[in-house]
C-alpha cells in the first residue's frame, strides 16, 4: 500500500494524533524504498547498523540517522534516474556548494497534495485577482534556485494581474529594481486590487525603508497579503523583531501583523510550514520535527538545539531525515493559544559555518 500518498492527502493537516500510525508506516515504506534504490544511502544506514524495522512507533523516529544538509551539498544522493525527474532545483551560494533537489512523479504528486491542503487550510487561495511584489529574483532558465521557483509558484494562489521583481533579469545578470518596486506599488494602490508580497523579510524591511526615505505612504487594499520566507540570513545584524516590522508595514502600507504570514521550508526538506495567527510554525501531518543537542541526542520542549526534519515525501532522493544548520526550539501546541494543538517550533538562527552560503548570497551583494 502507498502509505506516503495517503498521508499527503489527509483532510486535516494538523491532526498529528490520528495520523501517527500512518506516518510511521509511511516512513518505514520510504526508508525501504531508498535502501533498495540508493546504494550510497543504504551504506550510510548500514554503517549506523540501522534498520527501518526499528521504527515501530512515532517515538522511534529519532533512531533514523539524520543526513546533514552540508553533506548533501557535497554528495547529492538520488533514488531515481535523472530522466525520471520532473522538477529540479537547487540552493545557491557563491562558495559553489549547493544542494540539489529533483522530484519524480510520486514526489510531485505528494507535494501537490501538501500544497493544496496547506494553502486551503491557511486560506491563502483566492479567486480575486492580485498584483504581486516578489522580493527576490525574477525567474530565468539559467536560475535553478529553489527559492525563486517557490516564490513564483506562490503567485498562482490568486490570479496574477502583474508581477514586479526586486531583482530583475537582464539576460546576463540581475539588477536591483528599487525604483521599479516603488513605481509599481504606487500604480497598484491606484488600481485598487489586493497586493501580495512574497520574499525575504530583510528585503521587505529594506523596501519599507526606501518608501520612508522617499516619503511615500500607501494605503493598499485591506485584502492584501504579505508572505515572508527564508529568514534574515546574513542580515541578522539588521534584524528587527516581528512586532517592529509589523508596525513599520502598517505605517508604510496600511497592512499590519494580521495581513503578514511567514513561511519556512528548505530545498532538502520541501515541506511547507506556514505560521498561525500568532506567527508560530506548527508541525503538519506531513512531517515530524526533532530538536537535537550537539551529541545528536533529542531534547525536550523549550530547549534550543539543531533542527532535524523528517518526512516521507521524497521518493526520488533520500531526504527522509535531514539535519539542517538551523538552531531552533520546540513548544507544545497548547502554549501557542491559536487553538492548534500541534507542536510548533521557532527558528533562533543558523550555525556559524564559514563555508555555508545562503540562497540570498548573490542578492545581498546587490543590496549592499
Amino acid at each position: 500500500m502507498n502509505y506516503g500518498r495517503k498521508l499527503f492527502y489527509c483532510n486535516k493537516i494538523y491532526d498529528l494524533e490520528n495520523t501517527e500510525d500512518l506516518f510511521v508506516k509511511a516512513i518505514r515504506e520510504n526508508l525501504k524504498h531508498h535502501i533498495i534504490r540508493c546504494p550510497e544511502y543504504a551504506r550510510i544506514l548500514s554503517e549506523y547498523e540501522f534498520s527501518p524495522d526499528e521504527i515501530k512507533t512515532i517515538c522511534d523516529l529519532y533512531k533514523i540517522p539524520p543526513i546533514p544538509t552540508l553533506f548533501l551539498k557535497n554528495h547529492p544522493l538520488f533514488s531515481a534516474s535523472p530522466k525520471y525527474l520532473m522538477f529540479k532545483s537547487t540552493t545557491s551560494g557563491t562558495s559553489g556548494k549547493v544542494s540539489e533537489m529533483g522530484l519524480d512523479f510520486s514526489s510531485s504528486l505528494r507535494g501537490l497534495g501538501m500544497i493544496l491542503g496547506t494553502f486551503f487550510t491557511h486560506k491563502l487561495v483566492s479567486p480575486y485577482p492580485a498584483n504581486y511584489i516578489v522580493l527576490g529574483y525574477q525567474p530565468a532558465k539559467r536560475n535553478k534556485i529553489g527559492a525563486v521557483k517557490t516564490a513564483y509558484a506562490t503567485t498562482y494562489a490568486a490570479p496574477a494581474i502583474h508581477r514586479e521583481y526586486a531583482l530583475k533579469d537582464t539576460g546576463t545578470e540581475y539588477k536591483l529594481n528599487t525604483e521599479g518596486l516603488k513605481n509599481a506599488l504606487i500604480r497598484y494602490e491606484r488600481m485598487g486590487f489586493p497586493v501580495r508580497f512574497m520574499g525575504f523579510p530583510a528585503y521587505f524591511m529594506f523596501l519599507i525603508k526606501e518608501l520612508n526615505d522617499s516619503q511615500i505612504k500607501l494605503k493598499l487594499n485591506p485584502k492584501s497579503l504579505i508572505i515572508l520566507a527564508g529568514g534574515w540570513k546574513q542580515f541578522l545584524s539588521e534584524q528587527v523583531d516581528k512586532s517592529t516590522l509589523y508596525e513599520m508595514s502598517k505605517e508604510a502600507l496600511g497592512l499590519g501583523g494580521d495581513r503578514i504570514r511567514e513561511f519556512f521550508g528548505a530545498v532538502e526538506h520541501p515541506i511547507a510550514y506556514f505560521d498561525c495567527i500568532n506567527h508560530h510554525f506548527h508541525v503538519p501531518v506531513y512531517s515530524r520535527v526533532i530538536i537535537r543537542d550537539t551529541n545528536l541526542k533529542p531534547v525536550g520542549y523549550g530547549v534550543p538545539g539543531l533542527l532535524n526534519l523528517i518526512t516521507p515525501m521524497m521518493t526520488s532522493m533520500p531526504f527522509t531525515s535531514v539535519m539542517t544548520d538551523d538552531l531552533a526550539v520546540m513548544y507544545p501546541g497548547d502554549k501557542c493559544g491559536c487553538g492548534n494543538k500541534s507542536p510548533y517550533f521557532e527558528i533562533l538562527g543558523r550555525v556559524g559555518m564559514a563555508d555555508i552560503k545562503t540562497c540570498a548570497a548573490g542578492a545581498a551583494e546587490l543590496l549592499a
